[in-house]
């Protein structure tokens, strides 16, 4: 029968592990109000970039500025009512030390002190949490990112801890890049990783021209999915240029190790049979023999084999179907062989 066969190979080979993964921001952030009011002001616009501290809603400050006046005049009154009753307090205990007083005044006075003291306190808590409100009523940005939709404009009353949310920022510089790779790999990625080794290049749909991003191993997840039997991995990308979008989908691809001196065949030779992989040997007589094989890892459209076939011995890649053990070859440029292939074909069905 006619095939097209070549030689298997004896190279050294980067073990790139390949795989589909998505976006993902550093950091989200749900912005709602702490504090209740109309919102007097609006800094920020969709999809705007905003660095963290920048003020993005103003929300109504009278009502907190007049909590914090009337918060300082309660403070100022209660300072001026505890002079008083220090120097009341003082001069009863001379009076006490004279026996002039009786105890019973005395332990008034300096109930009062003391009273007024603990008062104190509580109104600079009270113009400590006025002071926050009115701080509060600036809302700005907690992280540095690319801001959404903006859902709530001047005008809208808010209260504090409101559900309904005023935007929402991502931070995507640096940003993630989330995939999984097969549980077997785990090993070498947990040696790799703890060399600080590991990088991947991720390549966003529609950039097929362009040169792949560049990121680095930062994460191993801390459970292999029992229903795949896959790891879920990590990687930083600085993102400095913003080509990658948080929920984007990237072609990944996991720099593992090098492959020193291993066999490697093409993977279309590579054939599933009842006790496993095998490949369709041609002697150089003609004959053919079904060779059983232990694949190894597959790196792009190349099959590494870690048993059964040496460097240099002819494997069928096309026109296995008409094969069998035993049976003889003709080894054909690929054009002739599935020509061939197919007038056989056509006469058997005839």
């Amino acid at each position: 029968m006619p095939v097209v066969a070549v030689a298997a190979t004896t190279e050294t080979l980067p073990l790139v592990v390949r795989a589909v993964g998505n976006v993902e921001p550093v950091a989200t952030v749900t912005v709602k109000p702490q504090v209740g009011g109309a919102i007097t002001e609006q800094r920020v616009r969709d999809g705007a970039e905003v660095a963290k501290g920048e003020l993005l809603f103003r929300i109504d400050p009278r009502p907190y500025e007049l909590a914090i006046r009337e918060a300082q005049a309660k403070l100022d009154r209660d300072k001026a009512l505890l002079v008083k009753a220090e120097e009341d307090l003082r001069r009863y205990v001379t009076l006490k030390a004279k026996d002039v007083v009786a105890q019973g005044q005395y332990d008034e006075t300096y109930s009062q002190a003391k009273t007024l003291e603990g008062t104190i306190r509580l109104n600079e808590a009270s113009l400590a949490r006025s002071r926050l409100d009115l701080e509060y009523s600036e809302v700005r940005a907690p992280i540095a990112g690319q801001v959404g939709s903006v859902l709530l404009t001047v005008g809208n009353v808010v209260k504090a801890n409101d559900d309904r949310v005023m935007c929402v920022i991502n931070q995507i510089s640096p940003i993630f890049i989330s995939f999984s790779v097969p549980e077997r790999y785990l090993p070498a990625i947990r040696e790799r990783a703890a060399k600080g080794e590991l990088t991947i290049s991720a390549l966003p749909a529609g950039e097929e021209g362009r040169p792949p991003v560049t990121a680095e191993l930062a994460s191993v997840d801390n459970a292999v999915d029992a229903k795949t039997g896959s790891i879920r991995l990590k990687a930083a990308s600085k993102n400095t240029d913003h080509r990658l979008w948080p929920g984007q989908f990237v072609r990944v691809g996991l720099n593992l190790s090098l492959l020193e001196g291993v066999v490697v065949i093409p993977t279309k030779a590579v054939m599933d049979g009842l006790n496993g992989p095998y490949v369709y040997v041609v002697a150089p007589d003609g004959l053919v023999d079904a060779r059983r094989i232990t694949p190894g890892p597959i790196v792009d459209d190349r099959t590494v084999v870690q048993k059964g076939l040496a460097g240099g011995e002819m494997v069928v890649v096309d026109g296995q179907v008409r094969l069998a053990p035993g049976a003889r070859a003709e080894i054909k440029p690929s054009g002739q062989a599935t020509a061939a292939n197919g007038a056989a074909r056509t006469g058997a069905v005839q």
